[in-house]
């Protein structure tokens, strides 16, 4: 183990010039915690947040030791030992980036954490199953999840000012307001707009020219190197899993038909939930499940792309309905319960029922539910229990 080469390598990596905008999560995670996880989409800005922690950090450089499991350096390492020689000679802070790539990593950290006073912050494919993991790593590390882009955060990248995130009650009682100061400052319809062609990973500030490419790179990585390594799937089978995303863009947002599914991607319907399983830990689909009092059926009720921008790339003709709800699962769902529900579209929380559509949508599936709430598209501005889809983009 040369930690030498380990450290050089650290302190070009740390060198290098960083998004100045801080995603959401940067500012909600305690960097006090011994033993930090950070999981979420492959090209979300987990990397970045280690960096801009890295550099904001008063820990000295030479203190700091980034290593990546994808590194070819680091083939063959014990991440243990390298955190041994770190720290006898004076290291503090140890970042680790792609830790799904590491196979014995739970055990590891765990020693890690017990043996030594060392502040260690890794990241990882939101399939990683830290919970599930070997060694109790749940119990010690704290773990967050970065999710996709919000609207907010989009527009905030885009216009260089801040605009404040609210709570989902907030939304609820106080969508008029709330919709009105904004609309003060942007035009939110526009920017929406904007954000569902491109604007769920940061990398959009990069190349809109290649904003494709890259989603489709980032779609093929986590299929072929993320999900292939979490969960050791074979090469035969990966081709499945592409077929069923191509799939989900022929599929409007209803019940899923599952022999139609069967039969298409040619596996057996044990085998193909297994695949769904999997493919909503890596954040490529939404598996949303029944909600209240529709529990006893045990399979999932709606299958939905993870984010709008997945649309753009996959599928010829996408279905607006499909991508007004993987919108408003996305911007919901990482902070909330959302489940499917027979008399509305959603239930949040078991408790708040939205029923998702265009402008013209109305409030007559929700049956004078006093907690019920029309989600309309294509309006600025909502009014009583009718609220802009854009605005649930405010959540984070």
């Amino acid at each position: 183990m040369n930690l030498e080469l380990l450290q050089k390598i650290s302190a070009q990596i740390l060198s290098k010039e960083r998004p100045v905008y801080k995603r959401w999560l940067f500012n909600k995670i305690d960097f006090n915690s011994k033993l930090i996880g950070i999981k979420g989409p492959r090209g979300s800005g987990k990397s970045t947040i280690l960096f801009q922690y890295a550099l904001e950090s008063k820990i000295s450089l030479s203190k700091i030791l980034y290593i990546s499991c994808d590194h070819p350096a680091l083939s063959g390492e014990s991440i243990y030992e390298i955190a041994e020689h770190f720290y006898a000679r004076g290291g503090q802070l140890l970042l680790i980036d792609e830790i799904h790539k590491h196979k014995n990593f739970s055990q590891e950290l765990k020693a890690i954490y017990d043996v030594f006073d060392l502040n260690v912050i890794f990241s990882g494919s939101s399939a990683l199953q830290i919970e599930h993991a070997s060694g109790d790593l749940s119990r010690r590390a704290v773990i967050h999840n970065l999710g996709v882009l919000s609207l907010r955060e989009f527009i905030e990248m885009q216009t260089g000012e801040e605009f404040a995130s609210y709570t989902l009650d907030e939304l609820r009682e106080s969508h008029y307001e709330i919709a009105a100061s904004i609309m003060k400052r942007v035009r939110p319809l526009e920017q929406f707009t904007n954000y569902i062609n491109y604007g769920c990973y940061p990398f959009f500030q990069e190349s809109l020219i290649d904003y494709n490419q890259k989603l489709l790179e980032v779609i093929n990585l986590t299929i072929d190197s993320d999900l292939s390594t979490i969960y050791n799937i074979e090469p035969s089978k990966i081709d499945k899993l592409k077929k069923i995303l191509y799939m989900l863009c022929t599929t409007k947002p209803f019940e899923l038909n599952i022999s139609k599914l069967s039969s298409a991607v040619g596996a057996s319907w044990p085998t193909l939930a297994k695949y769904l399983e999997r493919m909503d830990a890596g954040s490529l689909i939404h598996i949303v499940r029944a909600g209240v009092g529709m529990r006893a059926v045990n399979k999932p009720d709606k299958l939905l792309l993870d984010n709008p921008n997945l649309f753009r790339i996959l599928c010829g003709d996408a279905n607006n309905g499909s991508i007004r709800e993987s919108y408003f699962v996305s911007q919901v769902g990482l902070l909330h319960q959302v489940h499917f529900f027979d008399k509305g579209d959603f239930i949040v929380d078991d408790k708040l029922v939205f029923e998702v559509g265009g402008a013209s949508k109305t409030d007559k599936q929700l049956q004078n539910n006093d907690c019920g709430y029309v989600v309309a598209d294509n309006i600025e501005i909502g009014f009583d229990n009718k609220i802009p889809l854009w605005l649930f983009g405010f959540l984070y």
